[in-house]
C-alpha cells in the first residue's frame, strides 16, 4: 500500500517513542495541567471535594489531567452518555481520581490510585437517579505523544489500554493544579494494596470496567497508526 506524504506525516506524528526516555524525563515532559476542548474541566479544588465525596459541575464536559515532575497525577473527567433506545435517559458522569504514575520500560503509563477516588452518576431513568460511588481502578495508557498542532499549539495525546485515544489535551497551566497528593479520605473497606502494579495487572484490572477514553476526535489518526503503520512494514 502506498502512502501520500500527508498520511506519512500523520503516522510519524502519532507513533509514540517507546522505551527512549527514563521515568524522570517522562514526568518532566508531562508536568503541568492538560485539559480537553474548551478547558472548562480543571483539576484541583474548583470542582472536586474528595473529603466529603461531592462535586461542583463544570459548564462543559471534558477531561483534565495534571502531573507533577516527581510522579504524581490527578484527573477530573465529566461526560454525558447518550441512550439510543431512550433518548430522554441521558446519563451524566463526573469522576475524580489521583495517585502516582509508573512509567513502564516500554514507555506506557500506569496511573496508580491512592484509593480515595470517586464518581457521581446522574441517570433520570434509573431507580436511584443520583448515586456516588468509589472509583479506584488502576489505568493503563499504552502510549502517549506530544503533538505540535500548527494552529492549536502543543497537544498531549494519550492512548488507552486498548489503543483508543483520549481527547487531545492542551496545556492550561505550566505547573500541576491539584489537591494535596496524599490520601484525602480513608475508606478502610476499599484499602487494597496497589504497590508493584505492572502494566499487565493494570490491563487485567481494566477488563470489564467503565471506560474513560474519549474517542472520535482522533479516530482517523488511530486508523493510520494501527493499520497504516503495519502496512508500511509490508
Amino acid at each position: 500500500m502506498l502512502f501520500t506524504p500527508l498520511i506519512l506525516a500523520l503516522v510519524c506524528a502519532v507513533v509514540p517513542a517507546f522505551g527512549q526516555q527514563d521515568s524522570a524525563t517522562v514526568m518532566q515532559t508531562l508536568q503541568g495541567t492538560w485539559s480537553s476542548g474548551s478547558g472548562a474541566v480543571i483539576t484541583g479544588p474548583m470542582y472536586a471535594n474528595p473529603a466529603n465525596k461531592t462535586f461542583g459541575f463544570p459548564k462543559n464536559t471534558g477531561v483534565c489531567y495534571s502531573f507533577t515532575s516527581d510522579g504524581h497525577f490527578e484527573s477530573l473527567r465529566y461526560r454525558y452518555n447518550s441512550n439510543g433506545t431512550a433518548p430522554q435517559c441521558i446519563t451524566g458522569v463526573i469522576l475524580w481520581i489521583h495517585g502516582t504514575v509508573t512509567v513502564e520500560s516500554n514507555g506506557s503509563l500506569v496511573l496508580n490510585p491512592l484509593m480515595d477516588g470517586y464518581q457521581q452518576i446522574q441517570d433520570p431513568c434509573a431507580a436511584v437517579s443520583n448515586t456516588i460511588e468509589d472509583y479506584n481502578d488502576a489505568e493503563l495508557y499504552q502510549a502517549w505523544q506530544m503533538f505540535n498542532d500548527p494552529t492549536l499549539g502543543t497537544e498531549l495525546l494519550l492512548y488507552s489500554f486498548d489503543g483508543s485515544p483520549v481527547a487531545p489535551l492542551r496545556p492550561v497551566a505550566n505547573g500541576p493544579n491539584m489537591l494535596p497528593t496524599q490520601l484525602l479520605r480513608n475508606d478502610s473497606a476499599q484499602a487494597t494494596a496497589t504497590a508493584g502494579l505492572t502494566t499487565q495487572n493494570a490491563l487485567a484490572m481494566n477488563n470489564g470496567r467503565r471506560r474513560w477514553s474519549v474517542s472520535g476526535t482522533m479516530g482517523a489518526l488511530t486508523v493510520v497508526f494501527g493499520v497504516g503503520l503495519g502496512s508500511l512494514l509490508l
